[in-house]
């Protein structure tokens, strides 16, 4: 399972974006609303900036920022025991946000990030071979004090999580051989969409796949 106490298994920064770019295009196929989708990205956040999301309506959620400075990832689990809300006022877990390099520091001004929500935080730069995080004391007795297990563990890279996840989530039937075609971002087809929703069109998807940044529509 990936955690910040084992990041071996995230990917890099250029998988995880692509990952990123593969569910929420998925979501968007399979849940047409966006305020009901689990996650989303924005490839035009900013210019040279794009951002990824976790929302699960309940209050968690994780935030990916890629820029030239490379990859800035936040998590929010509201019952994790390192939530800021253990305390009043809230504060973040000593560690988590206190060692950010420099060139990842607007992050942490960003009010779409909600930075005061912060149970985990990690970071790499395209120069890092590995992903990097505070120097932070876990609380003993939790096997997902901050839940980053729950929140970054669904970015292993392997379809198969996903539609295990989307199955059960979505109450639904998801075809894994499709999930797998956008895992590889193959260009979109009528087929693929339909064999994933039979009541959206390729036309429908239009805005979503700019937005996403999918590879164009296939002829």
């Amino acid at each position: 399972m990936i955690s910040t106490r084992d990041t071996s298994k995230l990917p890099d920064i250029y998988q995880l974006r692509r990952v990123m770019q593969s569910m929420a295009m998925l979501d968007a196929i399979i849940q047409p609303d966006w305020e009901y989708r689990y996650y989303s990205f924005n490839s035009k956040w900013s210019p040279g900036e794009m951002m990824g999301s976790i929302r699960n309506g309940s209050g968690d959620h994780l935030f990916a920022h890629f820029s030239e400075a490379g990859c800035w990832i936040k998590g929010f689990a509201h019952e994790a025991p390192m939530t800021p809300f253990r305390c009043n006022p809230p504060r973040p877990w000593l560690g988590v946000l206190d060692h950010v390099p420099e060139k990842f520091a607007s992050c942490l001004s960003e009010p779409a990030f909600i930075v005061i929500e912060t149970t985990f935080c990690l970071w790499r730069t395209p120069a890092d071979s590995r992903w990097e995080l505070g120097r932070i004391e876990y609380p003993p007795g939790h096997s997902d004090p901050d839940g980053s297990v729950y929140l970054l563990s669904p970015f292993d890279g392997l379809p198969e999580t996903y539609q295990v996840w989307a199955t059960e989530y979505y109450e639904r039937e998801v075809e894994l051989a499709a999930v797998k075609h956008i895992y590889q971002h193959q260009p979109l087809s009528a087929e693929i969409v339909e064999r994933l929703n039979p009541v959206i069109s390729l036309e429908d998807l239009a805005a979503d796949r700019d937005e996403i940044g999918y590879p164009e529509l296939s002829d």
